[in-house]
């Protein structure tokens, strides 16, 4: 009798493919493998079972920790309990590589986009710093345009009062 499997629970044939292509070569580098089609299917069949055999066992152990999350401790033990535990030491090398390469990558993103973020800060207060500058200027040729107009008609209070203002906005 045929079991037929979901689409969903499939492997991706062309991954299941490759897998198979790169470990054969890195085991015969001298030698030239042809893989038969059934040959695949075997394959993909035979890790997606695995995959489901360990993964009923992890969360086996997280329901016996009283969790409802599975972690990696619990795929780790999963292995050692279904026999497979020459596996564990380098997975978790592999995970301990992965994460550090996932810092380093979220590391890098959020740096970009501080980066990012202050440029733009620098931008913005660059136009408004420019434009603020230019107001000054402004308000200081007026300013002395004022004075000159009351000098012309003579007020000396009003000179005096004037320079105080400047000293006051510089």
């Amino acid at each position: 009798m045929e079991k037929v499997v979901s689409e969903a629970e499939e492997l991706p044939k062309a991954i299941v493919r490759r897998l198979v292509k790169d470990k054969l070569s890195e085991c015969s580098p001298d030698y030239d493998f042809n893989v038969h089609k059934d040959a695949h299917l075997a394959f993909a069949e035979s890790a997606r079972i695995f995959i489901h055999y360990l993964s009923a066992t992890a969360n086996d152990i997280c329901k016996e920790s009283r969790r409802q999350t599975m972690n990696a401790e619990d795929v780790f033990k999963a292995l050692e309990e279904i026999e497979f535990s020459e596996f564990v030491k380098p997975l978790r090398a592999s995970l301990a590589e992965f994460r550090k390469k996932n810092a380093e990558k979220k590391g890098g993103a959020a740096k970009e986009n501080e980066a990012k973020r202050k440029r733009k800060l620098e931008d913005s207060s660059a136009k408004n710093g420019s434009k603020t500058k230019q107001k000054k200027l402004d308000t200081n040729k007026e300013e002395e345009q004022e004075e000159g107009e009351e000098e012309e008609e003579g007020q000396g209070d009003g000179e005096g009062e004037g320079e105080e203002d400047n000293r006051e906005s510089e």
